[in-house]
């Protein structure tokens, strides 16, 4: 059981892609501040009280500030048989288009 990390240049191959859904771990007004476009915000501390929310068809792409809560959220989530990526470096490193409010 194992997950891959995705380099922030490559998230942008992912956004609005079928079946893929970008999942922003930081806090609601943390998300609101910016975020990388598609993405939904569950919060680290809410994510196993939603995940049944979340389909195991779907590719589910975490990231976070600076890419450590992801790497644990996605630990986790492959271990209940989710198909995950991590951002590396997180949305620190995420250089793209963003977008502000709430999606």
């Amino acid at each position: 059981m194992s997950f891959e990390t995705i380099k922030a240049n490559d998230i942008i191959k992912y956004i609005g892609k079928r079946d893929v859904v970008i999942i922003d771990l930081r806090d609601s007004e943390e998300y609101m501040a910016g975020h990388i476009p598609t993405a939904v915000n569950i919060p680290y501390e809410d994510l196993e009280a939603n995940k049944n929310r979340l389909l195991h068809r779907c590719l589910l792409i975490f990231y976070c500030d600076r890419g450590h809560v992801s790497l644990l959220a996605a630990r986790d989530m492959v271990r209940d048989g989710y198909n995950v990526r991590s951002l590396h470096g997180g949305f620190h490193a995420y250089r793209g288009n963003i977008e502000y409010g709430i999606k």
